[in-house]
């Protein structure tokens, strides 16, 4: 068995080109790769072997999150190398059954369920999601990072003036943020354009907490929000904001939330669609729908639009910020690190060792899975546009777009 892991180890080491070590139950070290390695993993029992040779990397990291692998070192590391090196401890057959189970019983198709999933995520609350988010925004979505960037707020302010330039936000607009989170876009984009805004969530959390916000700066003439599903169209809007949404849509939902994206819209209107999504069709990774976000589903660019041209959208505009999300997830990683045992404290019955290895999994696996130049998961950014821009409704040319954009990243060294 020891020679046959020594191959396992090598095999892997020479893929990824990143000296580790995997340390047995019994204290036996298997080391790969020249120099002190970069990470440890040391299993502290048989059964995480079995997982990790049964179910691969899943199986590898629930034996981390339940306390029978510990890891030492660097994880940004680990979970790089893993992006490359792992694969073959996979075992597809048995991933794929599980990850197709999976989402049949999480499938956001029924509204109730869809809202439960938000909320098994974003209801966590927001002093959890402050302690490590942008002050005072907390916009949990990819920033935008420009040379001269240098902290999270910046990245933050840039991605809402971004998206406000794109859809061409003025004062006496009205717009939609479909998915308003902690409704920093809302705050920011009413600040800088004096348009006014309504913000649609299903997470009940948030919804209570953003409408005394409102409250409290004195704003519900200009600003309100709504708890609904994202399906749910109440009304047309000079413009149209979507910043992580359609994410959560779901495979067979995803036909009807960009219908009612273009449902949000008035005729001659502006939207932004801002999204994760794949360059070709995979599956979801199975962690993500699993620990992170129950009901979740990334879609091909393609996918995506093929939906909006059925809805009669143009696109205008679409761009690859794939590079911006992993400078924004290091960022939440440090912050998290930092702030845990302030997380912790907060409810140490749900903020356990196994929340944070899961959580340390998903923002350091995502800034890595995002930086890898292999990666097939990117973040797109669609503008789009309710009949076809005319010369007098959206300039010829893509100069406004960075307009000021060095006055508003301000100074700093680039990130």
């Amino acid at each position: 068995m020891r020679l046959s892991i020594q191959g396992v180890v090598d095999s892997i080491g020479e893929r990824t080109g990143t000296p580790f070590e995997v340390v047995m139950p019994d204290g036996a070290r298997h080391r790969t790769g020249a120099g002190e390695p970069r990470f440890s993993i040391v299993l502290r029992g048989e059964a995480a072997l079995v997982a990790a040779f049964t179910r691969g990397h899943i199986g590898l990291l629930e034996a981390w999150f339940d306390g029978k692998i510990d890891v030492e070192g660097d994880l940004g590391a680990l979970f790089a190398a893993g992006m490359t090196g792992f694969e073959q401890l996979e075992s597809h057959a048995v991933t794929k059954v599980e990850n197709d189970l999976l989402e049949w019983r999480t499938s956001n198709r029924d509204p109730a369920r869809a809202r439960a999933n938000a909320r098994a995520h974003y209801g966590l609350g927001t002093d959890f999601y402050r302690l490590w988010l942008d002050d005072p925004l907390m916009m949990y979505t990819c920033g935008y990072w420009p040379e001269g960037t240098a902290t999270l707020e910046q990245a933050q302010r840039n991605k809402i003036d971004h998206v406000c330039r794109k859809i061409r936000l003025e004062a006496g607009e009205r717009f939609v943020d479909i998915g308003c989170g902690f409704g920093g876009f809302m705050f920011r984009a009413a600040e800088t354009t004096g348009a006014t805004g309504v913000g649609v969530n299903t997470t009940t959390e948030q919804v209570d907490w953003l409408r005394g916000e409102i409250d409290r700066r004195g704003l519900q003439d200009r600003l309100a929000v709504r708890e609904a599903d994202f399906r749910e169209v109440d009304a047309q809007y000079d413009k149209v904001v979507s910043i992580g949404v359609l994410e959560h849509a779901g495979r067979d939902q995803l036909a009807d939330v960009v219908r009612a994206h273009a449902g949000f819209l008035k005729p001659g209107g502006l939207g932004m669609l801002h999204f994760i999504g794949h360059v070709g069709r995979y599956d979801t990774e199975l962690f993500i729908r699993k620990h992170v976000f129950p009901g979740g589903w990334i879609p091909s660019l393609a996918e995506v639009l093929v939906e909006m041209e059925r809805c009669g959208l143009e696109i205008v505009d679409i761009e690859n910020l794939r590079r911006h999300y992993a400078p924004t997830l290091d960022a939440w990683a440090e912050r998290f690190q930092r702030n845990w045992e302030a997380i912790r404290a907060l409810d140490p019955g749900r903020f356990d060792e196994r929340f944070r290895r899961i959580w340390l999994t998903y923002l350091i696996g995502c800034a890595e899975m995002f930086r890898s130049p292999a990666g097939y998961t990117h973040l797109f950014q669609i503008v789009f546009s309710k009949g076809n821009v005319t010369r007098e409704n959206y300039p010829m040319g893509r100069g406004f777009l960075y307009a000021g954009e060095g006055e508003a990243q301000g100074s700093g060294h680039g990130h």
